[in-house]
């Protein structure tokens, strides 16, 4: 028996625990890379409880397998065995520590899980639609309840009729670690906006904070636009981001949630920011009665420049007196501001308020 390439852990996780195997083996291999991804997962499952990210909300943690078979395919998991001994040893040790197992399943059934993300992989040809339903209807069979995320790439536009079939749905294809492909699906997933609802969410792909590709604006960026409700305003070649429609993005922590730099932790431990991703799933009636808003500001362009929010697009009442929150300087402003908040930022970067009228 041999492995054609080397086992290797993709820098892809911190919910996420991510391995691309291709096999040429029997059984047996398959279960001792099995146990080893059990000791990475639990590895990363203490790493979200020790640095506190399990209390901020990062309750699941992910299992991506990708494996590729020559030999063996039918008798991989006999239909007595789908669900491996390890597997449901590690569904024990997360819920212990109170998180949640997800598995990424690639054309396949595995049990005694909180969330499955069912990917697009290796598929059989059939479409989408008709494919999910399938798993949907077998999920609802399985005496527990699952969070189901359907992951088809956004090819048939998910965002349509994903609602009826899942919990959420991949909007867009797979992020890059850069600026381009970033703000891309963040595009793309803007346009599904108005179809994301409690119960079913749009997903854009996992976070790249951490990973190296981005300056740390950048992932500030990346962050702040996956947390905040949206609609787009063009001003000036920038964008502001306006908290009363929804782009509704799972934070997926796809960085090595063990060995993460002091910078990237503090921005995805920013509590005033993923406040904002809590209140406007929980709690938007509430929210607007408070009247609070809340706006990002961010800088597309190469230059440093400025940026104005306009209360008539923002959904504020015209002359009203307005209090604003920097939530990444985590500092209430001095200045009160009237009809408009104009802030500079350098390229690529962002500014994030709360805006709460007062008078």
């Amino acid at each position: 028996m041999r492995i054609e390439k080397n086992l290797k852990r993709l820098k892809r996780t911190g919910g996420i625990v991510g391995i691309t195997l291709a096999v040429v083996s029997q059984k047996k291999l398959l279960e001792k890379l099995v146990r080893y991804i059990v000791l990475c997962a639990l590895s990363f499952t203490d790493a979200l409880v020790s640095t506190g990210l399990s209390k901020l909300g990062y309750e699941y943690v992910n299992i991506g397998l990708t494996v590729t078979l020559i030999k063996f395919r039918a008798t991989l998991f006999p239909k007595n065995r789908r669900f491996p001994l390890e597997s449901k040893l590690l569904q024990i040790m997360s819920t212990a520590r109170d998180l949640r197992l997800e598995f990424i399943q690639m054309q396949g059934t595995f049990w005694g899980v909180d969330y499955l993300k069912y990917d697009n992989c290796n598929n059989d040809g059939s479409k989408p639609t008709v494919r999910y339903p399938v798993m949907t209807r077998a999920l609802m069979k399985s005496g527990r309840p699952i969070f189901f995320s359907l992951c088809e790439w956004g090819d048939m536009h998910p965002a349509l009729w994903g609602y009826q079939v899942g919990n959420s749905w991949r909007t867009t294809n797979d992020i890059n670690d850069n600026w381009a492909s970033m703000m891309s699906r963040a595009d793309t997933n803007e346009v599904y906006a108005e179809f994301a609802r409690p119960g079913g969410w749009n997903d854009p792909d996992m976070l790249e904070v951490g990973n190296g590709g981005m300056t740390k604006d950048e992932y500030i960026v990346h962050f702040s636009i996956w947390a905040i409700s949206k609609e787009m305003l063009n001003i000036f070649g920038s964008d502001a981001y306006r908290g009363d429609r929804t782009m509704q993005a799972p934070l997926l922590i796809g960085c090595d949630v063990r060995n993460m730099t002091k910078e990237t932790m503090e921005i995805i431990s920013n509590e005033e920011v993923i406040a904002i991703l809590w209140v406007f799933k929980l709690k938007k009636s509430e929210w607007k009665e408070i009247g609070r808003v809340a706006v990002l500001l961010v800088n597309r362009g190469a230059f440093r420049t400025s940026i104005t929010a306009h209360w008539d697009d923002i959904g504020i009442p015209a002359g009203s007196v307005v209090e604003a929150r920097d939530l990444w300087a985590h500092k209430t402003l001095k200045q009160k501001f009237v009809g408009n908040l104009t802030a500079a930022m350098d390229s690529h970067a962002c500014k994030m308020y709360i805006l709460k009228p007062i008078a």
